[in-house]
C-alpha cells in the first residue's frame, strides 16, 4: 500500500488532475461573532477514497472551523481536550497576552477545558490556529488539527474586495503527508510525498468568473511552495501575515514558507468554462530549500528520507478551480490603494537583538541534525530575553546552517528592514509575523512589543518547521511592565491560603480572595517547574506537583487585580 502511496504523489506531481478526477475541496465551517466553542477530538478521513485514516481535528475529524472575528470585540473561547494527548491551542500571528496565548506553557490536559478570552487588537487579516505543546506540535498539526482565523475590521470594509465566505472568498490551507503502509500519517517523516489543499487530495474547486479572493496558508510541516498560476498567468496580492499591504503587488509566483499566509486576488473574469491550475513551482526553488531539488546549500548535503520523492524540485498542481458563472453582483476591478502603514523608526530602537542559527553538528549531514540558536536548544525553564513594555527593537537574525529556517515570532507583528543589507521585495513590506531566511542571510526586522506584560508566562520564537521546534530550535521572551508592581518583583502577601503547606503526597490546594488567572511554580533555582492544575472554581485550585523533588518552591499566583506568591515546601 505504500507503494500506491508514493504513486498518488506522482500522479499530481506529473500528470493533468483532470486524467484522474478531482475531488471537490473541504471548505471549514465558519463560526461568527464572540463566543467560539472549540472541542479537540480524533476521527477518521479519507485521503484517499475509500481508505480511512486516524486523524485529529477541531469540531470534526479533520482541520477546525474558521473563527470570524472583529477588531475590537472581547472574545470568550471554550477549548475541550476531548483528545487522549495533551495539547495546546495557539492563536497564530494574533497580539493576545502571554496567558491567552497558547503556547506549549499552557498546556491542555486530556478532559480539561481552556477558557482564553481577549480583546482583539488585530488588524483585518488571516490568521490561523494549531496546537504548540513542546515536542508535540509536528504530531498534532500533522494529524490534522489546523484552522483559520479571519479577523475584520473598518479599514478593510471600507475596500471593494471580495468577502462572501465559500463564494468568493476561499480559505485555502496547503499542506503535504507522507503515509505508512496501514495509510497512517507519519509526523516525523521528510517523505511527505501527497500534496493536498483543505485535507483533500487532488482537489478541486468551484469558483465564480470573476474576482476572487483566495487565503493561502502554508500549514505544512516543513515544505515551501512556490505559488503560481498554470501558464503563468498573474494575480494581486493584497495582504501578508498581519494583513493589508500598503498597495496591491501584481506577481507571478509567491514563495510560501511553513507558518506564512498571503492573501491573493485573481480575476477569472475571461475563465468561464474553463479550469485553471494553481501551482507549486518547486523546479525554480533555490538549494537549501525543503521543497527544492536539493534540501541543503550543497548538492552533497543530503537528507534521510528525502529523496525519491516527486515533489522535491519539481513544478507540481495544488488545486484545479473550475470555473462557473459570475455572481450576481460580481466585483471586476481590483483597488490599487489599501492601507496606510508607518513604518518604525530604526532611530528610535531601545535594543538590537542578534540570533544565530547554526547546526548542532557542521558538515554534509547537517541537515539530519537538531539546530540551536545563539549555540542552545529549548529549555522550557529558560527564560531568553526579559523585553520591557513598549520597548521597539531590531532583532537580526543570521542563519548559518545549510538549509533555509521560517523564523516566527509570538506576540507582535513585525516590518522586515532587509535582508542582507538589501531592501524587501514588495510583497514583504506589510506586517510579518514569519520571515524565510535562506542559509547564509540575515535578516533584520523592527518591532514594538506594545499592550501586554507578564513577568511568569513568556512568548516563543522558533523555527517554524516542526520537526526542527519540536527539536528544540526555539527560545522565549517576557515582556515586562518596570511600572507595575506585578511584574517587577511582587511583594509576598497574606492574600493566598495554600494547604497542605508542607506539600505532601505531591498535592495542595490554593485559595484566594479573588479570581485565580495563572499559576507558576520556580523551583531554589528560579526556573519555571511544571505542575498540573486543577481549577474547582474561579477561587480555588487545586495543583499536583508530579513526584518533584523534595525542597522550597515559589508559587506565583496571578489574580485579576494583581499578583500573590507564597513559599511552599514539598515533603
Amino acid at each position: 500500500m505504500r507503494k500506491y502511496i508514493i504513486l498518488v504523489g506522482l500522479i499530481i506531481a506529473t500528470l493533468p488532475s483532470v486524467l484522474f478526477g478531482q475531488n471537490p475541496i473541504l471548505i471549514p465551517p465558519h463560526i461568527s461573532g464572540t463566543q467560539f466553542n472549540l472541542n479537540l477530538q480524533t476521527g477518521t478521513h479519507q485521503f484517499i477514497s475509500g481508505v480511512n485514516t486516524n486523524t485529529m481535528g477541531v469540531n470534526g475529524s479533520i482541520l477546525g472551523p474558521t473563527l470570524i472575528m472583529e477588531q475590537g470585540d472581547l472574545v470568550d473561547i471554550l477549548v475541550t481536550n476531548s483528545l487522549m494527548d495533551t495539547t495546546t491551542i495557539h492563536w497564530h500571528g494574533m497580539h493576545v497576552s502571554a496567558e491567552n496565548d497558547g503556547g506549549p506553557h499552557t498546556k491542555i490536559y486530556p478532559g480539561a477545558t481552556w477558557n482564553p478570552s481577549f480583546t482583539v487588537l488585530d488588524r483585518a487579516g488571516t490568521y490561523w490556529y494549531h496546537p504548540h505543546l513542546h515536542e508535540q506540535t509536528n504530531k498534532h498539526v500533522s494529524k490534522g488539527i489546523a484552522g483559520f482565523i479571519i479577523v475584520k475590521d473598518s479599514e478593510e470594509a471600507l475596500l471593494s474586495l471580495p468577502r462572501d465566505y465559500g463564494v468568493d472568498d476561499f480559505p485555502l490551507v496547503i499542506q503535504t503527508k507522507d503515509f505508512d503502509a496501514n495509510n497512517e500519517i507519519i509526523h516525523d517523516s521528510n517523505s511527505d510525498d501527497v500534496a493536498m489543499v483543505n485535507a483533500t487530495v487532488n482537489g478541486s474547486l468551484n469558483v465564480p468568473a470573476q474576482i476572487v479572493r483566495l487565503r493561502l496558508l502554508n500549514g505544512s510541516s516543513q515544505r515551501v511552495f512556490n505559488i503560481g498560476l498554470q501558464n503563468d498567468l498573474s494575480f494581486v496580492m493584497i495582504a501578508s501575515d498581519g494583513g493589508l499591504l500598503e498597495s496591491s503587488v501584481s506577481l507571478t509566483r509567491l514563495r510560501l514558507a511553513p507558518g506564512e499566509r498571503a492573501e491573493i486576488l485573481v480575476d477569472l473574469g475571461s475563465f468561464e468554462g474553463q479550469s485553471v491550475s494553481l501551482k507549486s513551482y518547486a523546479s525554480e526553488l533555490p538549494s537549501g530549500l525543503y521543497g527544492a531539488t536539493n534540501p541543503g546549500m550543497m548538492s552533497m548535503m543530503s537528507l534521510t528520507g528525502y529523496n525519491p520523492n516527486a515533489l522535491n524540485g519539481s513544478d507540481f498542481s495544488l488545486l484545479t478551480l473550475n470555473v462557473t458563472t459570475p455572481t450576481s453582483a460580481p466585483l471586476t476591478t481590483i483597488p490599487t490603494s489599501l492601507s496606510s502603514i508607518s513604518m518604525l523608526d530604526e532611530n528610535l530602537a531601545n535594543e538590537t537583538r542578534s540570533l544565530v542559527f547554526t547546526p548542532e553538528a557542521m558538515g554534509p549531514n547537517q541537515l539530519n541534525g537538531h539546530f540551536l540558536i545563539n549555540g542552545n536548544s529549548f529549555d522550557m525553564n529558560t527564560i531568553n530575553y526579559t523585553i520591557p513594555l513598549n520597548n521597539i527593537e531590531i532583532w537580526s537574525i543570521r542563519n548559518q546552517s545549510a538549509i533555509a529556517h521560517p523564523f516566527h515570532i509570538h506576540d507582535v507583528q513585525f516590518q522586515i528592514l532587509d535582508r542582507n543589507g538589501n531592501a524587501p521585495p514588495l510583497e514583504e513590506q506589510g506586517y510579518k509575523d514569519v520571515v524565510l531566511i535562506r542559509p547564509m542571510e540575515t535578516v533584520r526586522f523592527i518591532t514594538q512589543f506594545t499592550t501586554h506584560a507578564n513577568s511568569t508566562v513568556p512568548y516563543m520564537y522558533h523555527c517554524h518547521m516542526l520537526v526542527h521546534e519540536d527539536d528544540g530550535m526555539m527560545g522565549q521572551f517576557v515582556v515586562v511592565d518596570p511600572n507595575s508592581i506585578s511584574d517587577v518583583e511582587p511583594e509576598l502577601t497574606n492574600n493566598i491560603e495554600v494547604f497542605p503547606n508542607p506539600v505532601i503526597n505531591n498535592k495542595t490546594s490554593i485559595s484566594l480572595d479573588e479570581e485565580i488567572e495563572s499559576i507558576v511554580l520556580f523551583d531554589a533555582n528560579g526556573r519555571v517547574s511544571d505542575l498540573k492544575v486543577q481549577l474547582s472554581d474561579p477561587f480555588n485550585s487545586t495543583i499536583i506537583l508530579n513526584d518533584k523533588p523534595k525542597g522550597i518552591y515559589i508559587l506565583h499566583v496571578r489574580g485579576k487585580r494583581k499578583k500573590h506568591i507564597s513559599k511552599i515546601v514539598l515533603m
